[in-house]
């Protein structure tokens, strides 16, 4: 995979928060993760707070990944779902994209919503990748 992010200085610095302005991808084969919340296998919401749902999800989508032969790097746009309820928090969310995607991070959008498929959930994440 050819992977060419793209941070222009005429634009705000996305960086910062986490992620990137653009990414520029070519591969073989791309994969689209369905949105990813903060639960285990067994289904069970890992708990209350907006940090370890972030982290939840964040490591789901890395197991979907590796179920394909992917890992986080190859992660070309995030789609984030955030609780209106927790989006004063949102900087637990940058913090953790900065913590797993210490290079050129990629591009995000985040939207705030009412609520997820269950009352407990407070965010959601989709991603897409190009592998290998």
């Amino acid at each position: 995979m050819s992977r060419i992010v793209v941070n222009p200085d005429t634009v705000f610095n996305s960086v910062q928060y986490g992620f990137s302005q653009a990414v520029i991808v070519t591969g073989q084969r791309r994969m689209l993760l369905a949105g990813q919340v903060g639960v285990d296998a067994n289904e069970k919401t890992v708990g209350p707070g907006l940090q370890v749902q972030t982290e939840a999800a964040l490591d789901n989508i890395e197991r979907v990944l590796a179920a394909a032969g992917g890992n986080l790097s190859q992660v070309i746009m995030l789609r984030i779902y955030i609780c209106d309820s927790v989006s004063t928090e949102q900087e637990v969310v940058a913090q953790a994209l900065r913590d797993r995607f210490k290079v050129d991070p990629p591009p995000s959008s985040w939207i705030i919503v009412s609520g997820l498929s269950l009352p407990e959930w407070l965010i959601e994440i989709e991603a897409e990748a190009m592998l290998d």
